[in-house]
């Protein structure tokens, strides 16, 4: 066997837990001394992410031509055979087989030191869960997955398709390494996982995700604590309870919305009203006065006329959205939404920048009312960080990367906080 003569190449598309599982592959192919290879765990939340990935795929076989070239993640598990059929590809492997050792040894058994084309792995399932747990990643926040997978079925969405029904990483289990993390020297967790307030539901006694927040606050010493997206109309009694009354959860939630008119979203198979919603956020602002809001919004789903837009458009400023992830529409392959009549890609496109404008909006007036406050930032580098709301800020000089520093903001600049 050949010695490899350098560390893999990574490359990662989509999500918070596509990042993190990338950083667990890391250490897995690491563990297996795996080299010359190249890895690109793709996103297949729309057609221009796989599109994306494609094209990436082909320039790191351009700057990588004698390497191994694995694809992994969301798009290889739904369509392996669009990339199987790709020249430049050597293997194709799917979620659950990502985060499995076994994996990675044979990988570097067979694979180092030769390129021989090789087809899709005969099973790709996705039935496993934080098969390989990480001890954070960066020098200043860490990611932890407590779930994966979705037990709904979204008529848009791929999604499950390449994560499986939704199951739980164990309470203790997550306990367990927020404690190292915290030992490490890491300040801020975030917690991880395709549908986040389903977590438990496959647990015994069927805990909440609130649940979980409060015995990781509880048990561990972590100085922050984030959530990633979450759909509201699943937020527990529990949680609202932890927004409320506990200062190291971080006043900020990203919020799975997707559209502001009650026809698109039952045509989208969503399981919360325009109504439900704008509810969600008064509750939370009530109980959190600070408290920012992210939120994902498809613009251009089948169907929607401009009337309906509009009423995802006032959804910005009726819950006082942020920070906005806007979608245009992608019509994915074997979904519901597929079959529905289609709006023009101009009208989505012209609908997408509209949103993001309000986005844009939203945003300067947040850093705006930031101005003559002090913060308490996490410093990502020497000379920015992130606010507890989530808000980007710039330090005139530089800071230890990793710390909890109180800031006064000075002002400004449209995109970020300057201190």
């Amino acid at each position: 066997m050949n010695a490899p003569s350098s560390p893999p190449v990574f490359a990662t598309h989509g999500c918070r837990l596509n990042a993190y599982e990338t950083e667990a592959m890391r250490e897995l192919a690491a563990a297996q001394g795996l080299g010359d290879a190249v890895i690109v765990n793709t996103c297949a939340v729309t057609a221009e992410a796989v599109r994306k990935a494609k094209q990436e795929i082909r320039r790191l076989r351009r700057a990588n031509p004698a390497a191994t070239l694995i694809v992994t993640g969301c798009a290889a598990q739904v369509e392996p055979e669009t990339f199987a059929a790709m020249p430049e590809v050597t293997r194709v492997i799917g979620n659950a087989e990502k985060m499995r050792p076994e994996t990675w040894a044979g990988l570097a058994r067979d694979f180092i030191g030769q390129t021989e084309r090789v087809q899709v792995d005969d099973i790709m399932s996705v039935r496993e869960t934080a098969g390989h747990l990480i001890d954070g990643f960066g020098r200043h926040r860490a990611y932890v997955q407590v779930q994966n997978g979705c037990d709904h079925r979204c008529t848009f969405c791929i999604i499950p398709f390449g994560r499986g029904n939704s199951r739980s990483v164990p309470a203790g289990v997550v306990v367990e390494q927020i404690s190292r993390l915290v030992d490490r020297g890491f300040n801020e967790v975030v917690l991880t996982g395709v549908d986040l307030t389903s977590w438990g539901g496959d647990l015994p006694g069927e805990p909440r995700l609130g649940d979980l927040v409060r015995r990781i606050l509880k048990l561990t010493t972590i100085p922050r604590l984030r959530i990633s997206s979450i759909d509201s109309i699943e937020a527990d009694a529990a949680l609202m309870e932890a927004i409320a009354t506990e200062p190291r959860l971080m006043p900020h939630l990203h919020l799975s919305l997707q559209a502001g008119d009650d026809m698109i979203l039952k045509r989208m198979k969503r399981r919360h009203s325009r109504d439900d919603a704008i509810r969600f956020c008064a509750e939370a602002r009530a109980l959190r006065p600070e408290i920012t809001f992210g939120a994902d919004i498809i613009a251009g789903f089948p169907t929607e006329t401009e009337a309906m837009f509009e009423n995802s458009l006032k959804l910005v400023q009726d819950c006082g959205l942020t920070w906005l992830h806007v979608f245009p529409y992608s019509a994915r392959k074997g979904t519901p939404a597929a079959r529905m009549p289609q709006v023009p890609g101009g009208l989505i496109r012209d609908r997408a920048a509209r949103l993001r404008a309000a986005g844009d909006e939203a945003v300067a007036r947040h850093l705006a009312a930031q101005v003559g406050r002090e913060h308490r930032v996490l410093t990502e580098g020497p000379l920015m960080g992130r606010t507890e709301g989530f808000a980007e800020v710039a330090f005139a000089t530089p800071r230890s990367e990793g710390a909890i520093v109180t800031a006064r903001i000075t002002g400004q600049d449209g995109a970020r906080l300057l201190a």
